[in-house]
């Protein structure tokens, strides 16, 4: 729902010349999808995104099964400029793998990555939308710019506990996370993120791959998405569809929910969920980026004109002399 009213809202902010920070006033959320919107949360604010998820694990070659839940947890934090955020990102799973040689009860953080995000180039940044006052199909005609998108980096790093079923053993503590994110506003409606992603480069097993979002609103409380995900690497490559809703229930509250599926049976994997997202603003100020100013380069001309006559008068004034 969120990134979808961000383009809302920064679609009239295009009317006028001068446009707010990142900072929206209604809360931007990453769920219920697995991509990273390129915009942070804004200074000073808190936002909490939770989730509880089923899922069902089944190996066709390998004849095992895994059926369980798992919670996803994500905090973030706008700190010192409004383009930069902090996020920490938790999954825990428990689960009950079953092989032909017996049952396992697993459980563990499964992966517990902390990071930072920097939105790099704003397109609406500083950008004034001529308004034509007697053409409605002006003002809604096609828009090439609207394919210029934001660009945000991520870089983070994924914590790894003694334990865990559900890493290689030879995985070290800490390894890199880094990440390009993309993020397009088509009119008032559509949002496009694109994440392109470096997971766990330094150990013996690097993955790397892309999540597409994108992300329809039906009114101002509805919105639905579409994601696509793929990801390569020596041991483990696959693609995943995702598809879900979220409901706006206040401006500072969302909730979601959405299923996932991938295209392979080695293994097969089905996830369902449902989550919530809430935003805790109370000490944000808001942060005004003024526009271009026309009527300032209107005076610079007019001063500068005013100059150059001066300076005619005095040097023809020194010739008659």
């Amino acid at each position: 729902m969120s990134k979808l009213r961000f383009a809302s809202l920064l679609f009239f902010a295009f009317c006028s010349s001068a446009i707010y920070a990142q900072f929206t006033d209604d809360i931007n959320s990453n769920r219920p999808g697995e991509s990273m919107s390129g915009f942070s949360v804004g200074k000073t604010v808190f936002q909490a995104e939770a989730g509880i998820y089923a899922l069902a694990e089944d190996h066709d070659l390998l004849n095992y099964d895994a059926k369980g839940f798992g919670l996803d947890l994500a905090l973030r934090y706008g700190a010192f400029l409004e383009q930069l955020e902090f996020i920490m990102n938790l999954q825990y799973q428990a689960d009950q793998y079953n092989t032909v040689l017996g049952s396992e009860n697993r459980n563990a953080v499964k992966k517990l990555t902390l990071g930072a995000k920097y939105l790099i180039y704003d397109p609406f940044k500083n950008y004034e939308e001529k308004v034509n006052i007697y053409s409605w199909k002006a003002n809604h005609r096609f828009k090439w710019r609207q394919f210029i998108p934001a660009v945000g980096v991520y870089a983070g790093a994924n914590i790894n506990f003694s334990n865990n079923p559900y890493t290689f053993p030879t995985d070290p503590k800490i390894s890199p996370k880094l990440m390009v994110i993309t993020q397009n506003h088509f009119g008032s409606r559509y949002v496009f993120v694109m994440n392109i992603i470096a997971d766990r480069i330094t150990t013996d097993y690097p993955s790397y791959g892309i999540i597409a979002t994108m992300t329809r609103g039906f009114n101002e409380k509805w919105s639905g998405f579409l994601e696509l995900q793929g990801y390569q690497s020596d041991y483990y490559s696959d693609a995943i569809g995702r598809v879900g809703a979220a409901y706006l229930l206040q401006p500072n509250l969302q909730v979601d929910a959405s299923i996932s599926k991938n295209i392979k049976d080695t293994p097969s994997i089905f996830y369902g969920g449902v989550g919530v997202s809430w935003r805790f603003d109370g000490f944000y100020k808001d942060i005004m980026i003024q526009g271009p100013d026309k009527s300032d380069k209107k005076d610079k001309k007019k001063d500068k004109k005013k100059e150059e006559e001066k300076k005619r008068i005095d040097e023809v004034g020194g010739e008659k002399e």
